[in-house]
């Protein structure tokens, strides 16, 4: 059974879907140029469309992380390939200029693991003993941002 993707589409393309009696659910199966002649989007939008698609299909891992991939300019398992869970998590940090959640960084080893194993069995919270043990013996970089996520204006209420 496929995961139901959430493609946090906007008004104007739902609607559009409903007028051509398209389920959301059905996206998943569309090829990115298929996508964006469905919905007359831009080949950025049909990009990223595709891109929340890939990226959710992997257990475990949802809309907000893969907003945060494609955020970083990735938009294909085969842009990550070769990368670390450790490397990327750091450049994430970099990126959004504060500290992630714990439970992010186990979802870039569940990434990194699912690239190289194709294991859909595992969960991102099967990797949070790995990353506490990591994190005991080295800690974390010299350079890592000093403020948290929760600090950060978009999440101040």
């Amino acid at each position: 059974m496929k995961k139901t993707i959430n493609y946090r589409l906007s008004e104007t393309e739902k609607q559009t879907l409903k007028t051509k009696k398209v389920s959301q659910k059905l996206l998943q199966d569309y090829a990115p140029d298929e996508i964006a002649a469905l919905l007359d989007a831009s080949a950025q939008r049909s990009r990223e469309l595709n891109a929340l698609n890939i990226f959710q299909s992997i257990p475990s891992l949802g809309i907000n992380f893969a907003e945060e991939l494609i955020g970083q300019g990735y938009y294909s398992l085969d842009q990550l390939k070769g990368k670390s869970a450790l490397e990327l998590y750091n450049a994430f940090e970099r990126h959004c200029g504060a500290w992630a959640d714990p439970c992010v960084e186990d979802s870039y080893r569940l990434l990194v693991h699912y690239i190289e194993h194709k294991d859909e069995s595992k969960r991102w919270w099967d990797f949070t003993a790995e990353r506490k043990a990591y994190r005991k013996e080295f800690g974390f970089p010299a350079d890592r941002p000093a403020k948290p996520w929760h600090e950060l204006p978009q999440y101040q209420k």
